[in-house]
């Protein structure tokens, strides 16, 4: 679901049997996002969150009677792999049966920020041309944002995207700012 002023995405990851799901992202729009759950006939069980920076982890849940907490993705789920990639400290990306939900780390076309804050723009290299790239070339791409499209392929995005193109560390570096933000 594309939802609020930023063009968050936000996605359901659910079991069908069990009728059980997680939000990913839920920062806008929760009464839609309650709405669609029970329009799937589901039940929410959690929440997960791709990275905390406020557009993707605005909205509460507890205002709805939805639980705040997950007890453990895998019980809840068991099918939801959690992989680290870099966006900023924390980031993480969710792989669900060849589905994988990047968060603010991989855009179509484009990647995150690297100048934030805690960002590293060596692993975003690294998590972007190595990790990612890893992947099998039918990966569905599911972004946090639609600054370029709602999905795409990893094989795709290997083949398109420029930030996954970068032959060397020092090539993105210079493209992407090779100094950290450093705060007071």
């Amino acid at each position: 679901m594309e939802l609020g002023p930023m063009q968050n995405f936000v996605y359901l990851i659910g079991d069908p049997v069990a009728r059980e799901c997680v939000v990913v992202d839920p920062a806008w729009e929760i009464d839609t996002i309650v709405e669609t759950v029970a329009a799937d006939g589901m039940t929410l069980k959690g929440a997960l969150v791709t990275h905390t920076h406020q557009d993707h982890v605005g909205g509460s849940l507890a205002e709805w009677g939805m639980p705040g907490r997950i007890p453990g993705v895998e019980e809840l789920l068991g099918k939801v792999a959690t992989k680290v990639y870099v966006h900023t400290p924390g980031s993480q990306c969710f792989l669900v049966d060849g589905r994988l939900i990047s968060g603010d780390t991989l855009f179509i076309g484009a990647c995150g920020r690297t100048d934030l804050p805690g960002s590293d723009p060596s692993e975003m290299y690294y998590s972007l041309t190595q990790r990612l790239a890893a992947l099998p070339d039918e990966t569905v791409l599911f972004p946090g944002h639609n600054y370029g499209g709602d999905s795409s392929t990893i094989g795709r995005e290997k083949q398109e995207n420029p930030f996954m193109r970068y032959a060397s560390l020092g090539d993105f570096l210079r493209t992407m700012g090779g100094g950290r933000i450093i705060t007071p």
